[in-house]
């Protein structure tokens, strides 16, 4: 059965991959392979909003540290463009270096965050929520609590 009698369509995500790490990249990318996705790819920011000028692009997944326009601009700068041209905001999950960088992802408004290490539940879980309209905080990373001097005495 063709899809048009079916009535079903097998929907492709384009998901645009940023990092100036091919290693990061390719860790992504090989969490994402498949039928339904297609996968493009960017190595600076300046690259990524050229693509997503493009291209109509469901996902933007970008590295917080990319030379001289990290995630964090480019979550700007994607935010700025749509406020001006009056579309809908391409999503942005944003890959952090550290816990300490969530600030900046909330206040890029950024659709969700995974702190490295990363592994491939979590990029899964992040990409599936956010292509559903829902937003992703990555709390499985917890700090562990330095505690100073001996509390008992």
């Amino acid at each position: 059965m063709d899809p048009e009698s079916t009535g079903k369509f097998l929907a492709v995500e384009t998901i645009l991959i940023v990092s100036d790490t091919e290693s990061i990249r390719r860790e992504v990318a090989s969490v994402l392979d498949g039928p339904d996705i297609e996968l493009l790819f960017a190595s600076s920011g300046p690259d990524a909003i050229a693509t997503v000028e493009a291209t109509l692009i469901d996902l933007v997944i970008a590295d917080m540290q990319i030379g001289s326009m990290g995630g964090v601009a480019v979550c700007l700068e994607l935010r700025l463009q749509a406020s001006y041209d009056a579309i809908d905001e391409t999503p942005v999950l944003l890959l952090l270096d550290r816990r300490a960088d969530v600030f900046q992802a909330k206040r890029s408004g950024a659709d969700g965050w995974i702190v490295k290490p990363l592994d491939a539940m979590r990029i899964r879980a992040g990409v599936r929520a956010i292509l559903q309209g829902d937003r992703y905080e990555d709390t499985s990373y917890q700090p562990v609590p330095v505690s100073v001097g001996d509390q008992s005495a």
